[in-house]
């Protein structure tokens, strides 16, 4: 039996359809994302928005906070400082921007420079979700706001004794949560950190995240002095041809930890070569098949490769290369489509450094008169930049330096929030073909109304 030329057409046109489904949407469960590198697989992305195009919705907030949104499904969960010194832990949906609950995890708010006792982002596996505060304060909620457990570290170790106070956010991997607290060994040199326990241990905590147990504390030692032992960085999963690891970076050193026991694995040698006092560290690191990366603190610093040696040596972790133009002090390196990409927030460039050679590929300024504090997003074949006073800027992610829109949320129908209400500093997140812009103020969904 012969069929006519556009039965023919048709049936193909359907079976390619069946080939070839849409695209699966990501979630954004960590403060960087599905891959702990600041990227995500999604598509389909604007790359401007103003008040009449491509804002979904917006959502006031009762606090200023650094913390990033994640998103689980149609929920997202920001913590947040309220006007009453309260330290929240928020619930909106995805899909209105509607708040569905709100809890009070916390009191007793502080601020020091840009930071406050909300700065940590929350952490979710899609079961739970798990908010972690400069207080010590540490809870556990499921996703219909009911708490599972909650604990106070500061309790148990001692109030946390950072100068510019706890920034790091916590990492939920394989139905275990990590939590980092490095700090400075004596607190009395902290007003704010003194209590009943003399001295501070910095460590690595694993707690079972259905009952906030204790399943073991790895302590961190190190040489580094004075502010240099202070880190507002966070733990990040690396995947390699050695295994899983978690990388923690701070206190003049990188360190790999085994996930299931918290061994240290291997470290660098000491970064802080002429041993400065003031080396606080503030970047996170990121990990890649090439090695680890890490911007060296302060502007002035280079970004560092560290190889470690072959699976099962313990021996130090040796530095393949160093790039002195990739340099950061604040956003951490972004790892996307085989490439590093740097944010020097003060200088306002974008470098993108190949992982392999340390080589710069390419380097251009954001064209920007502000500071840029949150780290780069990679998404949709674009690098996704806000700077403290509101500035969007989206690049490409390929091989030469291209911006591709440069504009400000004053387009948005919001003025640029930074002198009035403070500086923007939540990484921008994506999740399910929107972008989740975190100001002073508001929280903006990107994207098309759902």
């Amino acid at each position: 039996m012969r069929f006519p030329l556009a039965c023919l057409l048709a049936i193909a046109s359907l079976l390619a359809g069946q080939r070839a489904p849409p695209a699966r949407a990501e979630n954004w469960p960590h403060w960087r994302g599905p891959a702990w590198n600041g990227s995500t697989t999604e598509t389909n992305l604007p790359d401007r928005w103003s008040k009449s195009e491509n804002v979904a919705w917006i959502a006031p907030l009762p606090g200023r906070s650094g913390a990033t949104p994640v998103i689980w499904d149609d929920s997202v969960f920001l913590p947040s400082p309220d006007a009453d010194g309260n330290l929240l832990l928020l619930c909106v949906a995805s899909r209105d921007g509607k708040l569905r609950w709100q809890r009070t995890v916390a009191h007793d708010n502080d601020v020091a420079g840009k930071n406050n006792m909300a700065s940590p982002s929350a952490v979710t596996d899609g079961k739970r979700v798990v908010a972690m505060f400069g207080t010590g304060n540490l809870a556990a909620y499921d996703f219909a706001g009911k708490q599972l457990w909650s604990r106070n570290l500061a309790k148990q170790y001692g109030k946390l004794a950072i100068l510019w106070l706890y920034g790091s956010s916590p990492l939920l991997y394989r139905d275990k949560l990590y939590i980092e607290v490095l700090q400075r060994a004596d607190p009395t040199v902290l007003r704010r950190a003194i209590d009943d326990k003399p001295q501070r241990e910095s460590f690595l905590l694993c707690l079972d995240p259905q009952t906030g147990n204790e399943l073991w504390r790895q302590v961190r030692k190190t040489d580094a002095r004075a502010e240099s032992q202070d880190a507002y960085t966070s733990p990040v999963v690396c995947r390699s041809q050695r295994g899983t690891e978690i990388l923690v970076f701070g206190a003049d050193y990188v360190t790999s930890h085994d996930p299931e026991t918290g061994e240290e694995l291997w470290r660098s040698g000491s970064l802080n070569a002429k041993k400065a006092q003031n080396w606080r560290t503030i970047a996170s690191p990121v990990g890649g098949p090439e090695g680890v990366f890490a911007c060296l603190p302060r502007t002035f610093s280079p970004m560092v490769a560290v190889v470690p040696g072959r699976p099962g040596d313990k021996a130090a972790a040796a530095v393949a290369w160093h790039n002195a133009e990739a340099s950061s002090d604040v956003p951490s390196p972004l790892y996307y489509r085989g490439k590093v990409f740097v944010l020097n927030g003060n200088k306002q460039t974008l470098l993108c450094v190949d992982p392999k050679t340390g080589a710069t590929k390419w380097s251009g300024r954001l064209k920007a008169d502000e500071i840029f504090s949150a780290s780069p997003t990679g998404a949709d074949g674009k690098i996704y930049c806000i700077g403290e006073g509101g500035t969007v800027v989206v690049l490409s992610a390929g091989d030469e330096f291209k911006i591709v829109s440069h504009f400000s949320l004053e387009d948005a129908g919001t003025k640029a929030e930074s002198a009035e209400n403070g500086p923007i500093l939540s990484t921008i997140a994506v999740a399910n073909g929107h972008l989740f812009v975190r100001t002073s103020k508001y929280l903006y969904c990107i994207g098309p109304k759902q």
